[in-house]
């Protein structure tokens, strides 16, 4: 796809916060929200952004809250699910939309799931990027052995100090391991780590984004009396994903009253970065159906 699409940057009042949000694409055009995940903001979507764009629509990237140049608040009641989820259906006000096509990827695949459960008349379509609906993360967490231990970094989340001391060190050297030690080589460069380490050295941003971990172990969301996705929900999963058990994928799929799996191989948890031509055709195809 074409990449000469100007890409704007807006502060956005939503739900009592500021949120820095990109945008790209037609004024008119439908409305696409690409939420990022842990520890990304905006520009892990900036390719899809581009794209999408490209293909005529509105296209709004978040720095979620606690991230980069978005509002910060304190304490880690502030970073419950609900209310992240509420973020996100304020910027949806703010366009002056009924609804829009959300896609998220990590914790921005929580929000969006939790978008397509509780808030769904505010929603065309849904698309995930790996990460499972949360009664099936629920389950393995605590019934497998395997994605226990692939969520150790969980725990140690949860720890006052520590694990923002250890991020901090070395310019932000465990951040820019992690992604590339859990990705194909080549997918993170030089000039992408710069913009990461940018980002989180943003005054209060590496608390603001480790509090999304605390406040699900300390305040979790309450258990939903319907847990099935009644919109047409798009789920893609790069099958190389260190953090999440690619078993978790088509567990996920059958809540999804109308869902479809993807599964990519040879891809990792950073399954945008690696295939960005096809997870943008992917979601093209999936939100420009009727």
């Amino acid at each position: 796809m074409a990449t000469e699409v100007e890409l704007e940057h807006h502060t956005v009042a939503t739900n009592g916060i500021h949120l820095h949000v990109v945008q790209a694409g037609p004024s008119d055009g439908p409305l696409v929200i690409l939420l990022h995940g842990f520890p990304e903001f905006w520009y892990g979507w900036h390719q899809q952004i581009r794209d999408l764009a490209a293909r005529g629509f509105r296209v709004w990237a978040p720095d979620q809250r606690g991230y980069n140049l978005s509002d910060r608040p304190k304490g880690i009641g502030a970073y419950r699910v609900d209310t992240l989820a509420n973020d996100i259906v304020g910027l949806i006000d703010a366009a002056g939309r009924a609804k829009a096509y959300v896609a998220g990827h990590d914790w921005g695949a929580m929000i969006a799931w939790w978008l397509a459960l509780k808030h769904a008349d505010r929603l065309h379509r849904v698309a995930i990027l790996n990460v499972p609906h949360p009664n099936v993360m629920r389950q393995h967490v605590f019934s497998s052995l395997t994605q226990l231990r692939k969520s150790w970094y969980i725990f140690f989340f949860q720890l006052p100090g520590l694990p923002e001391a250890a991020i901090r060190r070395d310019n932000w050297s465990v951040g820019a391991r992690a992604l590339r030690g859990s990705s194909r080589p080549g997918t993170f460069t030089d000039a992408d780590l710069a913009e990461y380490r940018r980002a989180w050295s943003q005054p209060g941003a590496i608390t603001g984004m480790l509090n999304w971990y605390r406040a699900i172990a300390r305040r979790p969301p309450a258990k939903l009396a319907d847990a099935y996705v009644h919109i047409p929900a798009l789920i893609i999963w790069g099958a190389q994903d260190m953090a999440l058990d690619a078993v978790m994928a088509p567990a996920s799929v059958n809540y999804c009253e109308q869902g479809r799996l993807v599964l990519i191989p040879d891809a990792t948890h950073w399954v945008q970065h690696e295939e960005p031509a096809r997870v943008s055709a992917l979601l093209a195809e999936h939100f420009g159906a009727a």
